[in-house]
């Protein structure tokens, strides 16, 4: 039997073609996808395809975008059998992770995949990565999906997609998962690393939780920077400090004053590193303990494309019981380590 795979177009280099005259890339018509790519027509899969009805760059994608896919997956999770997001590469990494909390009780393959350069290009890389990334969303073994989360395949891998990051604007490896082992990767064999694979909870049963909120801020600390800043910043939920290496920042008065100070109007903080191997580990260094004494959340070994998205979809979710803090830390869909 055939396995049905639904292919969601929503915009970004691997749809796009050069225009001759004027030299520039302009998105073609995605329903013809089969003549560009006679090859699909090759695959032990059924493809069927569903563009966005304006293909967005990736920089346009965001909580709107993300509750679009998640409801339409839902709409068509018991016709298909696996599904496939093609997506701009830049912000692929927000939509991948949202998506994993998003999805709850998932047990079909979400792939997302792009590409570095159009589609049309001689030297592409986007044939092989729509492909290979059909292949995994069709796997199955014993009528059960082999892959039963939101991945990333890019050049050759296989990756979780709320443990990645974009690390390359110019190479066709462009995405890295520094913290937790491939998934999978293709070569001559279409290979599984069926250890590293998140089983969800077999007792939920599919479903959407589209709960994101953007009460958010996201501040890089760097040396020099002038505190009397984070006075202006305006009330929200939660802030979120990408601090240096294992949890450390500048120790003075003024930090824990200005810090203590944003947490008694009521805002929760977590903190991420700017590293991007390795985590948070409160206590290491005497300059991270002032985040254990101000009650910050540590975000442990996330990426901050995780930390943002898990906190955007937490604050204020009336489905999660118990607090911000508690339902952060722990382990939602293979975040964290």
């Amino acid at each position: 039997m055939k396995r049905k795979v639904l292919l969601i177009y929503t915009g970004g280099t691997i749809g796009m073609e050069k225009d001759y005259e004027t030299g520039s890339l302009r998105a073609f018509d995605f329903g013809n996808i089969f003549e560009k790519m006679p090859e699909m027509k090759l695959m032990e899969c059924e493809v069927f395809v569903h563009p966005f009805e304006k293909p967005l760059d990736s920089s346009d994608m965001g909580p709107e975008e993300w509750k679009v896919i998640a409801h339409y997956i839902r709409k068509n999770y018991d016709e298909f059998d696996g599904f496939l997001i093609l997506h701009g590469t830049d912000t692929m990494s927000y939509t991948a992770s949202a998506l994993s909390f998003m999805l709850k009780g998932l047990t079909k393959p979400v792939i997302l995949t792009g590409s570095q350069l159009p589609i049309g290009d001689l030297r592409t890389d986007a044939k092989e990565n729509l492909l290979t990334s059909l292949y995994y969303a069709s796997l199955y073994e014993n009528d059960k999906a082999v892959i039963r989360e939101v991945a990333i395949y890019f050049e050759y891998k296989l990756l979780r997609g709320n443990r990645t990051l974009k690390y390359s604007a110019e190479y066709f490896d462009a995405y890295a998962s520094p913290n937790y082992p491939i998934l999978g990767q293709s070569g001559v064999h279409l290979n599984i690393i069926k250890e590293n694979l998140y089983r969800p909870d077999p007792e939920i049963e599919f479903h959407v939780d589209d709960h994101i909120s953007e009460d958010i801020i996201f501040w890089r600390i760097f040396p020099g920077m002038n505190l009397n800043h984070f006075k202006e910043i305006p009330e929200m939920k939660v802030l979120i400090l990408q601090v240096f290496g294992s949890g450390t920042i500048f120790s003075s008065e003024k930090t824990m004053e200005t810090l203590q100070q944003i947490r008694n109007n009521g805002t929760e903080i977590v903190v991420v590193s700017q590293c991007i191997s390795g985590g948070i580990s409160f206590g290491k260094y005497e300059n991270s303990n002032i985040f254990s004494r101000i009650g910050a959340i540590s975000g442990k070994d996330m990426t901050a494309e995780s930390a943002i998205t898990k906190a955007m979809h937490l604050i204020g979710n009336p489905n999660y019981p118990g607090s911000f803090a508690e339902n952060f830390s722990r382990n939602l869909c293979g975040e964290i380590s």
